[in-house]
């Protein structure tokens, strides 16, 4: 073997090794916290029996991420209901699943014009937390989806063990319980206890108004990043969504405009942002960008009508950015 032979052998070694390598390092582990939740959608008079909760947020992400990328999911299940999420949930590592008696059910009653009802047939106790070190993820993103998920002791440890960025969405978190199980808005108490844990949080335009006693969402906001958390992103349906940040210690904010879709489904809209947002966010610490990257991906998700369709979603989300 003369010298050049040796030389290009040498060559493409070590491009293989620097592939793999590079294939180690960008590869993604996130830890995703959240109920899995029986949805009984009613519509028009139609009514659906589905999986909900945390399932969209980890429907989005396995949609979106690479193939090298890995969730490790922190929920629970039911026997008599796995069926409807173990499709999915198979392609996550499931080691922090707990199993019980009986997951939440909610009964979710939608509107054409107005936020839609929700009213549990029961309520899942907090989720059991993974014991021991957090360091090996790369984000944890907690979606309250019945607001009962986790304790403000839980975030705390949380908190305390993990130095990456922890993503919040309030979802149900804003919502109280009636006697008769119905959910209704409310000021979270000592919110800002909670704040203090927490990097970026997403609220659509009623859960903000639950986090402070303020009113206008701006100063929310700057309440909100006082407390330390880097982001504040308020989700505003079909005409966009806008992200709150600090900058040369001045507050500041970028609005990104949602493109128009044919809405087909809107369930799960906003877990869908929340993780792509999140992923994106991870990835490239670009404010602009992952807002942008979310709400296609939130507005592409409403056209889709079967589980199915999201192996569309980042070829439809890629396409839309180009």
């Amino acid at each position: 073997m003369n010298f050049h032979e040796v030389r290009s052998h040498f060559v493409i070694s070590w491009l293989c090794i620097l592939t793999a390598s590079q294939l180690i390092l960008n590869s993604m582990k996130l830890l995703v916290i959240g109920h899995s939740v029986v949805d009984a959608i009613n519509y028009k008079k139609e009514k659906t029996i589905k999986p909900g909760g945390i399932f969209h947020s980890v429907l989005a992400l396995e949609s979106f991420m690479n193939i090298e990328d890995e969730i490790y999911l922190c929920t629970a299940l039911s026997k008599k209901d796995e069926y409807l999420f173990s499709p999915l949930y198979n392609n996550t590592n499931k080691k922090f699943i707990a199993y019980l008696e009986e997951i939440s059910q909610v009964n979710l009653t939608l509107y054409d014009d107005k936020e839609r009802e929700e009213k549990y047939s029961s309520i899942s106790p907090n989720l059991e937390l993974p014991q021991g070190n957090l360091i090996d993820f790369d984000g944890i993103l907690i979606n309250m989806i019945t607001g009962y998920d986790i304790t403000l002791e839980q975030i705390h440890k949380i908190r305390m063990k993990f130095k990456g960025l922890i993503y919040f969405d309030v979802h149900t978190f804003s919502r109280g319980v009636s006697k008769d199980m119905k959910r209704f808005f409310r000021p979270i108490p000592d919110f800002y206890k909670w704040a203090k844990n927490i990097d970026i949080l997403q609220a659509n335009e009623e859960e903000i108004k639950t986090l402070s006693g303020k009113l206008e969402e701006a100063k929310i906001a700057n309440e909100l990043l006082d407390y330390g958390m880097k982001i504040v992103i308020i989700t505003k349906a079909e005409t966009g969504a806008i992200a709150y940040f600090r900058e040369n210690g001045k507050t500041e904010s970028v609005f990104n405009v949602a493109k128009k879709f044919k809405v087909q489904n809107s369930v799960g809209c906003g877990d869908v942002f929340g993780a792509i947002f999140f992923y994106n966010y991870i990835r490239n610490k670009n404010i602009n960008q992952s807002l942008e990257t979310a709400n296609k991906a939130a507005g592409n998700s409403t056209t889709y009508i079967k589980i199915e369709d999201f192996k569309n979603l980042r070829n439809d989300v890629l396409q839309g950015l180009s």
